[in-house]
């Protein structure tokens, strides 16, 4: 009797054991997938009507479907010397060697754009770059660019900003300009025929690539 009891708890665990390696293949399948992207940077390449077929910057060919109410923002150059004391920024950070944070970018929120996105958080530009949008709160001038520390209302950051790093800002922009061409960054949720709708879109002037 006891060996016939030990044989059917082995039988019933046999299928319980497959339907978990089961479960974890499909989760392990799930895991590596990769995430649903929410922008799309690249450049035009034609305009249809509401539909915008860009070359993506890792070469595929995406398809933006405008929606109705899609505001266009203009992106272009400043000085650093533009980053004044008070200024609401948006900076793409990634650490270096020394653990500090160093700007690949940094973009200049115009007074009606002051608080948006603010925090800091993960970012696609780079691998481990990190997006923060902060209230500059002290700055502090080197021979190679500038120390800027940034509050945002969870915390502080201390990042360096290059002379060779590119500094931008936002302006008023029109649908005209989204046109062959220009370099523009997407904002996009997917659409169930692989496409996208997009409702704001920076796009650079004057040639420029958005740099965030």
């Amino acid at each position: 009797m006891p060996k016939y009891r030990l044989k059917s708890r082995s039988t019933l665990a046999r299928p319980l054991i497959a339907a978990a390696m089961v479960a974890a293949s499909v989760l392990g399948a799930i895991a590596q997938q990769p995430p649903t992207p929410t922008r799309v940077r690249g450049t035009i390449e034609g305009v249809d009507g509401d539909l915008i077929m860009v070359k993506s910057r890792s070469g595929e060919d995406v398809k933006l479907h405008m929606s109705a109410d899609m505001k266009v923002v203009g992106i272009v150059k400043i000085a650093l010397a533009d980053i004044k004391l008070g200024s609401f920024i948006g900076t793409t950070t990634v650490p270096g060697p020394d653990g500090q944070q160093n700007a690949v970018e940094v973009h200049v929120f115009p007074e009606d754009m002051r608080g948006t996105g603010e925090g800091s958080r993960p970012y696609d530009l780079r691998p481990n770059s990190t997006m923060t949008n902060a209230t500059v709160a002290q700055q502090v001038a080197g021979t190679d660019g500038q120390t800027l520390m940034i509050k945002y209302k969870d915390g502080e950051k201390k990042v360096t900003v290059g002379p060779d790093t590119p500094v931008v800002t936002y302006v008023p922009g029109e649908k005209a300009d989204l046109k062959a061409g220009a370099r523009i960054i997407a904002f996009v949720k997917p659409l169930p025929d692989g496409s996208f709708e997009t409702n704001r879109i920076s796009v650079g002037r004057d040639g420029l690539t958005p740099p965030m």
